[in-house]
C-alpha cells in the first residue's frame, strides 16, 4: 500500500459503526467495578498466558499526577495473584525533557509517585535493542529498552484517556509509545528523520508509527500478553501532562480486559461512543481532530486484531451486552 492510499473507513477522523465493520470477533470482559477488587476480578480472566518473568507496562506518570492508575489497585494485585509474585512494572524514558527524561529523574519520579511496592525496570536503563516490524509502511524494526528481551510476558495495564497527539491512549498508545526508548525508539514515531522538526509527525502518520512500533511488541511476546483498559478519571490529556492535565469532564466507566488489543481499545472507544453528547464530546472532539481512530483501522490492517467482539459483564452473570447498555446510568464524575 502506498503511503497516501487508505482503505475504505480508514480516515482517523471519523468513527466507524459497529455495524459497518467485518470480520471475526474477540472476547472482552467488563466490569463497572473500579476498585481493587475489580481490577483483580477482571484480570483473572486473562491471565491464563502469564507465565515465566512478568512485566507490567503502566503509566507510572510525572510527578503528584492525578490521574493515573492508583498505586494501591496494582500493590493489591501483584501481591494477591501468584504469577505476579517478582513480576516487575516496566517503563522507558521520555523523549521530552522532564521528569523522567533521564534515569535518574525518572526514579525519582516513580519514588515520588508511590511505585515502590515492587521493581521497577526502566528498560532502556541500559541500552536499546531492535525488534522487526512485520509488515510496517513507515518502519521495519523499533527501537526499545534493551531490557525488554528479559521478560517472557507483558501484562499491558492502561489508564485509558485522551492523547494531545494521539487523540486517545488505550493499549496500543501504551505500548508503542511507552515501550519505545527515550532517543531512538520514540524519535523514530515522532520525527521522520534525526534532522527533522522534534514532533514532525502528526495525525494518520502518527497514528500509524505508534502502531507499527506497538507491533514489534506484541509479536515478540505473541500469545504471553494480555490487555486491561482503565476508564476512570478520564481527561483529553495524557498523564504525561501530568498536574497540568486538563479538568475530567467524561463520567468513569469501568475496566475493560482482552487478549485482543483491537479490541479491548476499540471497545472503550465504543462505550465513549455510546455516552451522551454531554458525557463525551470533549474525548470525542480531541480523538477526531487528532485523528485517533487511524491507531484503530491501522491495527485491523495490520492483523493485530479485530474490531468486533462479544462484551461480556462480569457484574451481571456474564451476560453479553451492548456499549450503550455498559453506559447506562453513568456517574457524573466526582473527583
Amino acid at each position: 500500500m502506498s503511503e497516501t492510499t487508505k482503505l475504505p473507513g480508514s480516515g482517523g477522523e471519523k468513527y466507524v459503526p459497529y455495524s459497518a465493520r467485518k470480520g471475526n470477533e474477540s472476547i472482552v470482559y467488563f466490569t463497572r467495578d473500579l476498585s481493587p477488587a475489580g481490577l483483580k476480578k477482571i484480570y483473572e480472566k486473562v491471565n491464563g498466558t502469564m507465565t515465566g518473568k512478568i512485566g507490567i507496562k503502566l503509566h507510572t506518570g510525572e510527578p503528584h499526577g492525578p490521574n493515573i492508575i492508583p498505586r494501591d489497585w496494582v500493590k493489591d494485585l501483584v501481591q494477591s495473584e501468584p504469577e505476579l509474585n517478582g513480576a516487575a512494572i516496566v517503563e522507558t524514558n521520555t523523549y521530552y525533557d522532564g521528569d523522567r527524561y533521564t534515569t535518574e529523574q525518572h526514579r525519582k519520579t516513580i519514588k515520588i509517585n508511590g511505585w515502590t511496592f515492587c521493581p521497577v525496570d526502566i528498560m532502556d536503563e541500559e541500552g536499546t535493542t531492535t525488534l522487526p516490524i512485520n509488515g510496517g509502511k513507515w518502519m521495519k524494526e523499533m527501537s526499545v529498552g534493551s531490557h525488554m528481551t528479559d521478560y517472557d510476558s507483558l501484562l499491558v495495564l492502561t489508564h485509558f484517556k485522551g492523547h494531545t497527539m494521539g487523540g486517545f491512549g488505550g493499549s496500543n498508545k501504551n505500548i508503542g509509545i511507552g515501550c519505545a526508548d527515550g532517543r531512538l525508539g520514540k524519535m523514530w514515531i515522532h520525527s521522520r528523520d534525526s534532522s527533522g522538526a522534534q514532533w514532525g509527525v502528526a495525525e494518520e502518520e502518527l497514528m500509524e508509527r505508534i502502531t507499527e512500533s506497538t507491533k514489534a511488541t506484541i509479536d515478540f511476546f505473541g500469545k504471553n500478553i494480555t490487555y486491561i483498559n482503565v476508564m476512570r478519571n478520564m481527561s483529553v490529556s495524557c498523564d504525561c501532562e501530568g498536574v497540568a492535565a486538563q479538568p475530567v469532564v467524561t463520567p468513569n466507566v469501568g475496566i475493560l480486559a482482552s487478549l485482543d488489543i483491537l479490541a479491548a481499545d476499540q471497545a472503550c472507544v465504543d462505550l465513549l461512543y455510546a455516552m451522551k453528547p454531554e458525557e463525551n464530546h470533549a474525548l470525542v472532539e480531541r480523538i477526531e481532530t487528532r485523528h485517533g481512530h487511524r491507531q484503530l483501522s491501522y491495527m485491523k490492517e495490520l492483523g493485530m486484531g479485530n474490531d468486533r467482539y462479544i462484551l461480556i459483564d462480569l457484574d451481571n452473570d456474564e451476560a453479553r451486552i451492548s456499549p450503550a447498555k455498559a453506559v447506562e446510568n453513568l456517574k457524573p464524575f466526582a473527583g
